[in-house]
């Protein structure tokens, strides 16, 4: 609760009317069960996907205007992605900082679906070779890669549509500072409705960090950590595991992990 806290306060501070304001966060006095509260503004919504145009707009400015307050990568507190412990250290480095990320969420993965070799050694040369490959060269050669607040679990179940206003609303943040694109990483997976025409108003406001003809393969390699995710949040699923595409190398074909039920 306090990483939510946290994490919704700092982005109401960049965009109040995106957000409900948050009020406070704690725990229960009784002692049995350890029970803890998030208490927020209540915003009367509708389940529906906010209007593309007015939504990258105001998470575009959340992005532009926001300030590591380190001038690093990570956030302040630990906070949690789904149930999913992230503990936010800060590093200068994003390569670095993105690897942590995902490893620890591979091993949570590996720990709840059990090991397979081929996948592990898929993976041993996503962090070994694709990882340095796509994400050092943002801060390669004179490039300034500056720390972006990004909300963390942007799919359509943590946004709607504000009833009084008809504005977009956002909710149920793991936020941190991160490179920009990563927040786009969750809306590469087939299941999420954040489409095309989303990436497309987002990038007439933000447009790809150079280099640029790297941006889709960065956006492919952000998505592995929202596919880990979904698979260490619904595990033993007859989709856990599934086809999942990831970047090598330029000049190799797509790095292609086919990998069926884990339960299998």
């Amino acid at each position: 609760m306090e990483g939510e806290f946290n994490s919704m306060s700092e982005l109401f501070k960049l965009a109040p009317s995106f957000l409900p304001q948050p009020y406070a966060w704690g725990i229960f006095r009784r002692e049995h069960p350890i029970t803890h509260f998030f208490l927020c503004e209540f915003v009367d919504m509708e389940n529906a996907m906010p209007d593309p145009i007015s939504f990258c707009a105001r998470l575009a400015d959340i992005h532009r205007n926001s300030v590591s307050p380190t001038g690093k990568f990570g956030f302040m507190v630990p906070n949690c992605h789904g149930k999913i412990l992230q503990a936010n250290g800060w590093d200068a480095t994003w390569a670095t900082y993105f690897t942590k990320l995902l490893v620890s969420f591979f091993e949570i993965e590996i720990g709840i679906n059990g090991p397979w070799q081929e996948y592990q050694q898929a993976f041993d040369e996503i962090v070994t070779t694709v990882v340095p490959e796509l994400l050092e060269p943002l801060q390669a050669d004179g490039r300034v890669l500056e720390p972006c607040l990004v909300h963390g679990d942007l799919w359509e179940e943590n946004a709607a549509v504000n009833l009084s206003t008809g504005d977009p609303v956002v909710f149920d943040a793991s936020a941190f500072y991160a490179h920009n694109e990563y927040e786009l990483g969750t809306w590469r997976r087939e299941t999420i409705e954040f489409g095309q025409p989303y990436f497309n108003q987002y990038l007439r406001h933000m447009p790809p960090s150079p280099p640029a003809e790297q941006w889709d393969d960065r956006i492919r390699l952000y998505s592995l950590k929202f596919n880990l995710a979904h698979m260490i949040g619904w595990p033993g699923a007859p989709f856990v595991r599934e086809e999942y595409d990831v970047p090598s190398l330029p000049d190799r074909d797509w790095l292609t992990l086919s990998i069926g039920s884990s339960m299998t």
